[in-house]
C-alpha cells in the first residue's frame, strides 16, 4: 500500500501522541556532525548543521553572504504545551492563494544562486519541490525563469525589486511561464541599498497581471496598509536580513492591522521548526526560509535542499503535536509565552 507524506504525517501524529519524549518537548537533534569534514546528508538532524556544512565547501565571502541570522527575539519565547489533546490527525496542509500547501513552509527568493552551486535555482527548485514546498524564484538567477518554473511540480512564485527596470517584461515573462504569484520587493533596491517604497510600481503591477501581487519588505503597519491601497494581495514581513527590529517582533502589529484582508507571511532568521510554529502563532500564514535552504544548497545540492525542507515540516508536525495543536487552524496567538530576561 502506497502512503503519502500527508498519511505519514498523521501515522507519525498518533505515535507522537503518546510519547513521554515529546510531552517533555525535547529540543530535536542532538548530535553534532563533524565540523572538519563534509558529512551525509542523513547524518544531519537539524537545520543549524547545514550552516556548518556549507561553510566546509564555499569561499569565506560567499559564505558570508548567507550565514548568521538574529535570534534574539525567537529565544525569548517559550510554546506553551496543551496535553491530552487528540493528535492523531496530524494535518499541515496551509491554503494560500487558491493551492493546498503541504506545510506553511516556503523557500524564500535568494539571488545568484549559481554561486553557491553549479545548478543554482534548478537544484533549489527541485529540491523544494521534492520537499512539496513553494519555491520564490528571482530575477536574479543563471537559469530562465521557464527552466525554473518547469522543473517543479509545486507552485513557483517569482520575486523581483520595485526599482527594476526590467519589472514589468519580468514579471510578464514569469507570468506567462507559470509562476502563480509575483513578490514585488519594496524599501530596498535591486542593488541592495535602502530606498523609499516605490509605490507606483506596485500598483503598475497589480494592474498588469492576473496572479497574486505580494509585497515584500512590510515592517509596520502604515506600510501594510499602503499596500493594500495599491493593490497587494498578499504582504511578506521583510527586513531584507539588516539590522534594526527583526520581522517577527512586528509580525503581530502588522498581522492584527490587516485583520485577514489578505495572508500575511514573515521571513528572517528561521532555523527550525519551532520558530515557525511560533511566526504561525503570532500572525503568519505562512513562513520564508531563504538562508537555511541555501546551506543545503551549497553543500548536497537539490538533496540538501529537500532535507532542509523535510526537517522544517517534522519538527513544526512535532511541535504541532506536542502543544496540542495538530491542525495549521488550530495555532493561535496563546500558543507563545514571552519570556523576560
Amino acid at each position: 500500500m502506497k502512503v503519502d507524506r500527508r498519511e505519514s504525517l498523521r501515522r507519525f501524529g498518533k505515535f507522537l501522541g503518546g510519547s513521554p519524549v515529546v510531552r517533555a518537548q525535547g529540543q530535536p537533534g542532538g548530535g553534532a556532525p563533524p565540523n572538519d569534514r563534509l558529512a551525509p546528508v542523513l547524518e544531519l538532524v537539524n537545520v543549524p548543521e547545514f550552516e556548518a556544512m556549507a561553510r566546509l565547501v564555499l569561499p569565506p565571502r560567499r559564505f558570508d553572504a548567507i550565514s548568521g541570522g538574529h535570534r534574539r527575539s525567537f529565544d525569548k519565547m517559550t510554546l506553551r504545551q496543551r496535553l491530552m489533546v487528540y493528535a492523531m490527525d496530524l494535518d499541515l496542509t496551509t491554503p494560500l492563494f487558491g493551492y493546498d500547501m503541504f506545510a506553511p513552509i516556503i523557500v524564500g527568493p535568494v539571488g545568484d544562486q549559481d554561486r553557491l552551486h553549479p545548478d543554482g535555482e534548478l537544484a533549489t527548485v527541485r529540491g523544494a519541490s521534492a520537499g512539496k514546498a513553494v519555491m520564490v524564484a528571482t530575477g536574479r538567477g543563471g537559469h530562465t525563469i521557464g527552466e525554473v518554473a518547469a522543473a517543479s511540480d509545486e507552485p513557483v512564485w517569482y520575486q523581483q525589486y520595485s526599482d527594476a527596470a526590467t519589472l514589468a517584461d519580468d514579471v510578464a515573462r514569469a507570468v506567462e511561464a507559470g509562476c502563480r504569484a509575483v513578490c514585488v520587493t519594496v524599501g530596498v533596491s535591486e542593488g541592495g541599498d535602502p530606498a523609499p517604497p516605490d509605490w507606483t510600481a506596485v500598483e503598475r503591477v497589480s494592474g498588469a497581471v492576473d496572479v497574486p501581487v505580494i509585497v515584500k519588505g512590510i515592517m509596520d503597519a502604515a506600510s501594510a496598509e499602503t499596500a493594500l491601497d495599491r493593490g497587494a494581495q498578499g504582504l511578506v514581513v521583510s527586513n531584507h536580513g539588516v539590522g534594526g527590529a527583526l520581522p517577527v517582533d512586528v509580525l503581530p502589529a502588522v498581522a492584527d492591522a490587516v485583520a485577514g484582508r489578505v495572508p500575511v507571511l514573515v521571513d528572517g532568521s528561521f532555523r527550525r521548526g519551532t520558530d515557525v510554529l511560533k511566526g504561525l502563532a503570532l500572525g503568519a500564514a505562512a513562513v520564508m526560509v531563504a538562508r537555511p535552504p541555501m546551506w543545503g544548497l551549497a553543500a548536497y545540492g537539490a538533496e540538501g535542499v529537500q532535507t532542509v525542507v523535510e526537517i522544517l515540516q517534522t519538527e513544526l508536525a512535532r511541535n504541532m503535536a506536542a502543544s496540542g495543536r495538530p491542525r495549521i487552524d488550530m495555532i493561535d496567538r496563546e500558543l507563545v509565552r514571552f519570556d523576560r530576561w
